[in-house]
């Protein structure tokens, strides 16, 4: 009896048995993993690392839950910071077949060094070298576990722009790590639209006398804040330097990247450099609370080997790249794969030399434990290791740490994704806890000389090296800005007054100097001027410089300080005759001769009511005679006559200024028809732009440019003109003639200062290419944009409006305004002198009259109370006695003149008959006899 087994299923399982036993007999754990490292043993990082890598294994050794009995050993050569001795220690470390290989700490020894496991293939894991150029794409095998440059530069922009320092003088080591983490710094600050004014690269080898040179020569450019970027530097040589060359003071800041705390970290600092280094501030990683780095901290500080003040961030990266490569391996081994070595055929060809290259081993598998390294997830004592984009390790958070008299604090933190705060950024609990850190600023620094106020962080100049002002010596419009030809070459105008006053709104002082450019003979190019801005042959220029695109592109301008538009000029011609009547007298000549007839009329009317009937009569009629009369005095048709005597008086003087009004306004309306021409074709400069006519323009402003360039008009149509005088000329001259020009285009100050000085010009159509006045000054300058601030407060006093009045309003402002003066207009003051006479003579005349009418009225009250001995009407109150005293007067004089002479006459003979009566009884007394 057998059992029956199926031939079929005995053969799978022979094979499958023969398949399996073998394989689980070959993928034995090894008992040990070489582990390679190459770093500077006597350096600030390398001396913390060399403990910090040892205690890794010797943690990862003792931890069960790990590489499950393959134990790790840590070989190590010394680069001793150089690139050949890093290349031979690489080589040394793979003839006793290492997986992986940690360091370098130089990013110049990593640079050689990542060549080489590109070509072995083997993983190069740096936890120091910060190179940003050290890519992914050109260095396969090269991971790191501590953030790039790229990282701590954007923190340090972010930093910079929180202060709102828009320049920065960067001192840098002038090696791989130096140049390209500036260049780094530099794209960063290029997005927060600052830039880098100046470089001082310096080598590790440079003297103290070099150094000072490099630093003194930074002294002369404008801005005032200092990165350092170097590798960790325990003699903090810059400092010394920067203390003798007094840049450690209130005006100057000192920003370091992560070497200072570095630095710092690593050993004690004495009273003497934290004096040295007051008020600098930096960057150190932050490394979070947790129960592994409290545990690792306690080792450390146990190692006899190592103090407790040699604890920095890439000790503790030292630490978990450790951990990270052996949860890599721990990987690879449970997948099976073995650990395997080969030499390479390539250098098996060098078999003979004195390098013994051929004896080198490469690991098999090195491709398979790159790729679970950057697999490799897991919170190590400086954070999460994780990798992402380009092979780095995810960026840390950064602590903004202060350096005072007592020690290093910790004055704020940064993180990528909230920016500043007080306070370390936790994880996103919810989204109201990242609202509230966010919220959060830095804490209170202290800077160089010990102040706790934000350094302005540039000086602009100072009186040993002023600004350099360039300004246009301009020989026409000088009202503008001009230099006094006299010794004391004074600069003067418009322009200069502007920027005078602007300036005493800049929070600080800014010594200057003024440099005229030009040649006294004729107006300086402008263009000219701001180029010399641009090239920095002047820091500024102060004039009357349009603010136009071609210019805005190469400097800066400042706030306009006076609003501008090209105009167009032509000789006036009447194009509108319908008041044309109205224009030889002005508005006010006008007003006053309305005036005078009214008040003639008025005086006659008082003159004549008392003796002339025509001027009696009902209110309505007496005020239609009265303004009849007055106004037909003009055309001397009256139908009234005047009687009185007075009235007389004032109508000969009156008839003989009218004679002179009537006569010079005939004489004016004839001089403007005369001159009368037919209207001009150029009403503004579309229509002048169609034409051919020759065109004026000031010589060396941009309205050549625009005409040429924008408008497209013939350069040979165009006439340069320097002064006012020639702008007359021109006009005049007409454009048949040799020099002469239709019309003129300018801007709108110019021309209305040379339409105020000078009568018979016009402009004609709107404004356009509106633009402004600004001062210039180089591209990025903090000047231009306080000096905008200050323009804008000026403009909120009245101090602008009187600079104004000063130079431009030589006439009255409001007639400056009118872009239509009448130039054969009479004013008023052409007949001051015979206004004055008739006034005299009327005042004179009613003054005559109310004596004359006071005379009577006084002899009229008193024949009253003769003949009525007592008035029961008449009240005992002053005021109500007053009144009727008035009410009596103005009607007495409404009564005529005839009927009081007759009343006083009658009043007369009265008198006269009571006297004779008198006279004869006095005599018929004397005739009776005495006894």
């Amino acid at each position: 009896m057998g059992l029956g087994i199926d031939p079929f299923v005995a053969v799978t399982a022979l094979i499958l048995a023969f398949l399996v036993v073998p394989m689980g007999c070959h993928c034995q754990r090894p008992q040990v993993v070489n582990l390679g490292a190459v770093f500077a043993f006597d350096s600030v990082i390398g001396r913390a690392a060399k403990v910090a890598l040892e205690a890794a294994v010797s943690d990862v050794n003792a931890d069960t839950s790990v590489l499950n009995g393959t134990k790790l050993r840590l070989l190590m050569e010394d680069s001793v910071c150089n690139v050949f001795h890093g290349s031979i220690g690489a080589f040394k470390l793979l003839e006793k077949e290492v997986v992986a290989m940690i360091g370098p700490i130089s990013s110049s020894v990593a640079h050689t060094m990542s060549d080489i496991a590109k070509g072995l293939h083997f993983p190069l894991i740096s936890f120091a070298a910060t190179d940003p150029t050290l890519s992914a794409l050109q260095f396969p095998f090269f991971l790191r576990t501590t953030p790039n440059d790229a990282h701590q530069m954007s923190a340090l922009v972010e930093l910079i722009n929180f202060y709102g320092w828009k320049e920065v003088i960067s001192v840098y080591s002038d090696d791989e790590l130096g140049t390209n983490g500036v260049a780094a710094l530099d794209d960063e600050l290029y997005k927060k639209r600052s830039r880098i004014s100046y470089k001082v690269p310096l080598s590790v080898h440079s003297d103290e006398k070099f150094l000072t040179e490099a630093l003194k020569k930074s002294k002369s450019i404008g801005p005032r804040v200092y990165i350092l970027h170097f590798g960790p530097d325990p003699s903090l040589r810059i400092f010394d330097i920067a203390q003798k060359l007094q840049m450690m003071t209130h005006e100057y800041v000192w920003l370091a990247t992560d070497w200072l705390s570095v630095t710092l970290d690593s050993s004690l600092s004495d009273k003497g450099t934290l004096k040295r280094l007051e008020g600098v501030v930096g960057l150190r990683q932050h490394i979070p609370e947790s129960i592994k780095m409290q545990q690792f901290t306690h080792k450390l500080k146990s190692n006899r080997s190592m103090n407790a003040y040699a604890l920095h961030a890439y000790a503790l990266h030292a630490y978990d790249t450790v951990w990270m490569i052996a949860y890599g391996i721990e990987k690879l081994l449970n997948e099976g794969i073995n650990i395997t070595f080969s030499y390479s055929e390539k250098l098996l060809h060098a078999k003979g030399t004195k390098l013994h290259l051929e004896k080198i081993k490469f690991f098999n598998s090195g491709e398979l434990l790159l790729e679970k390294l950057l697999k490799v997830n897991f919170t190590g004592i400086a954070g999460q290791v994780q990798f992402g984009s380009g092979r780095n390790v995810i960026g840390c958070d950064y602590e903004i740490i202060n350096v005072d008299k007592t020690g290093v604090h910790t004055v704020g933190f940064w993180s990528k994704n909230e920016g500043f705060s007080v306070v370390a950024t936790k994880p996103r609990d919810s989204q109201k806890e990242t609202s509230l850190v966010s919220d959060e600023k830095l804490g209170d620094i202290t800077w160089p000389g010990g102040g706790h106020g934000k350094p302005r962080g540039w000086v602009i100049a100072d009186s040993a090296d002023p600004l350099k002002i360039v300004i246009p010596r301009r020989v026409s419009f000088v009202e503008f800005v001009t230099e006094e030809k006299n010794s004391s070459h004074r600069i003067k105008g418009f322009c200069i007054d502007v920027f005078i006053e602007a300036l005493k709104f800049v929070p600080y002082s800014v010594p200057y100097i003024f440099e005229p450019f030009g040649n006294g003979h004729s107006s300086p190019n402008y263009n000219q001027l701001i180029q010399m801005v641009t090239d920095g042959v002047y820091d500024a220029a102060v004039g009357d410089f349009a603010i136009v695109p071609s210019r805005s592109k190469i400097v800066d301008f400042s706030q306009p300080y006076a609003s501008t538009g090209l105009v167009v000029v032509i000789p006036a011609n009447d194009d509108n005759a319908t008041w044309i009547f109205l224009r030889p007298f002005t508005i006010r000549l006008w007003c006053v001769v309305l005036v005078s007839f009214m008040v003639i009329a008025v005086v006659i009317w008082i003159l004549e009511h008392r003796f002339n009937e025509d001027f009696r009569g009902p209110p309505r009629r007496q005020l239609v005679t009265m303004m009849l009369f007055s106004f037909s005095t003009l055309f001397k048709r009256n139908q009234e006559d005047t009687i009185s005597n007075l009235a007389r008086l004032v109508m000969i003087v009156w008839l003989f200024l009218l004679m002179v009004l009537t006569a010079s306004y005939t004489a004016n309306l004839t001089s403007i028809l005369t001159v009368q021409q037919l209207p001009s074709a150029i009403t503004g400069i579309d229509s002048l732009r169609a034409s051919e006519v020759p065109i004026g323009y000031q010589a060396g402003t941009f309205t050549l440019e625009y005409l040429t360039y924008s408008l497209g008009m013939a350069r040979s149509r165009l006439v340069p003109l320097d002064s006012p005088e020639e702008y007359e000329k021109a006009l005049k001259l007409g454009p048949t003639n040799w020099g002469g020009v239709a019309a003129i285009v300018d801007e709108l100050p110019y021309i209305e200062l040379f339409l105020a000085e000078r009568a018979g010009f016009k402009i004609v159509g709107e404004p356009f290419m509106h633009r402004g006045w600004g001062f210039a000054f180089k591209r990025d300058s903090p000047l231009a944009e306080d000096m905008s601030t200050a323009i804008l407060k000026l403009s909120e006093t009245r101090k602008l409006q009187e600079i104004r009045k000063k130079w431009l309003c030589k006439m009255n402002c409001a007639e400056k305004s009118d872009w239509n003066p009448e130039p054969n207009q009479l004013h008023l003051k052409s007949f001051k002198g015979l206004y004055l006479v008739c006034i005299a003579i009327t005042v004179s005349a009613f003054l005559v009259f109310v004596l004359r009418m006071i005379r009577q009225f006084v002899r009229y009250r008193r024949m009253d109370r003769t003949c009525s001995t007592s008035r029961a009407s008449w009240s005992t109150s002053p005021t109500m006695r007053l009144r009727e005293l008035v009410f009596d007067f103005v009607e007495f004089v409404d009564e005529k003149e005839e009927a009081i002479k007759r009343m006083f006459r009658s009043d007369d003979s009265n008198n006269n008959s009571n006297t004779s009566h008198v006279v004869a009884v006095q005599e018929a007394d004397s005739e009776v006899p005495r006894n």
